[in-house]
């Protein structure tokens, strides 16, 4: 029979090597998980309610609250991003054969005239003239196309991702309170202390989701504002483009703005245009810089200049997920400070 301190280094060893093979074996789709048991986590209640009004039927429950999420946001994103690749592609084929059958002056003299007469001159001037310009392009919209083709297979990966995402919600959402208690039981804390880090995981989570959809929607009513006054045509369709990328909190709905007001400029709408792009620097920026870290602060209480340092270092780490795992990462980091001084450190 083996000594106890054997077995027990033993034991550990095949616990740590089961735990690599586990992470292993969850790394292709641990951002869909993760993304699943934040929004689980943060509509929880919802379901709760609703499985009570429905004589406690939890998965019919669960099956109307992820019905509801791929209406609200996985199908409108969804509809959105295929229409954009497909945008891009035609505009890029139409590019490259535009400059095969006319060339870079038959492009320039599609141009809009303040824009077409001064490129005209430019162009007269170059050593070299048209030809090398035009080979460079056509080179470059072969890879540009080439781009396209890698976005396209990339959005085959995304929609994988997507539907191990539902998947993992919707089990979330029957059986998470089971999960969650099989971990309270199994994680070697003090009684209480696991189900605290829940409960701070639970309220980030809701402060970050709603600080994010609250924000993007003020963002997005500003801009159709914006759009109206400015008389950018399809104001609502551009309204909510602008609220889909605004739900990623790193400027582009102020981009977005400013995009469209240089074309308002670039079609001949200089007043229309000027005032676009001010109204997109002093108030759509505003209310992201402004209203979000407001928001934020009732569910994380921390400085709003590490909420944005949160939002930023966790986008650099992590990718795009790194947005909700930021302020994560902070919460968690609190939580276990406070509860390390409160039960161990003499923290009154």
């Amino acid at each position: 029979m083996a000594a106890p301190n054997t077995a027990r280094m033993v034991l550990a060893v095949l616990a740590a090597l089961a735990l690599l093979l586990t992470v292993l074996m969850v790394r292709p789709f641990a951002t869909a998980l993760f993304v699943a048991a934040v929004f689980a986590a943060a509509l929880h209640p919802s379901t709760e309610r609703l499985a009570r009004l429905l004589r406690g039927r939890r998965s019919l429950a669960a099956g109307l609250v992820t019905l509801a999420l791929i209406l609200a946001v996985v199908g409108p994103v969804a509809t959105l991003t295929a229409l954009l690749v497909r945008q891009v592609g035609e505009g890029l084929r139409w590019a490259r054969e535009a400059l095969q059958s006319q060339g870079l002056d038959g492009l320039v003299s599609r141009l809009p005239q303040f824009m077409h007469d001064p490129l005209k001159e430019l162009l007269a001037e170059l050593p070299h003239g048209t030809q090398e310009i035009q080979a460079l392009l056509e080179k470059e919209g072969g890879r540009a196309a080439a781009a396209v083709g890698s976005v396209v297979s990339a959005t085959g990966t995304a929609l994988v991702q997507t539907i191990l995402f539902l998947v993992a919600f919707f089990f979330l959402l029957v059986d998470g309170g089971a999960l969650v208690r099989w971990i309270k039981d199994a994680v070697p804390l003090k009684p209480g202390q696991a189900a605290e880090l829940f409960e701070d995981f639970r309220r980030v989570t809701v402060a970050v989701l709603a600080s994010t959809i609250a924000t993007a929607g003020a963002q997005a009513a500003l801009a159709l504002l914006g759009y109206a006054v400015a008389g950018v045509p399809n104001a609502l369709f551009f309204g909510f483009v602008t609220f889909v990328v605004a739900l990623v909190p790193i400027g582009l709905a102020t981009l977005m703005v400013v995009a469209l007001a240089v074309l308002k400029i670039a079609t001949g709408h200089l007043v229309a245009g000027i005032f676009l792009a001010a109204w997109a620097v002093g108030v759509v920026a505003t209310i992201d810089n402004v209203v979000k870290p407001l928001l934020m602060r009732r569910g994380l209480a921390i400085h709003p200049v590490m909420i944005f340092f949160a939002f930023i270092g966790g986008m650099a780490a992590f990718g795009p997920v790194g947005l909700l795992l930021g302020p994560l990462v902070v919460a968690f980091l609190i939580a276990v400070v406070r509860l390390y001084r409160r039960d161990y450190g003499g923290a009154r």
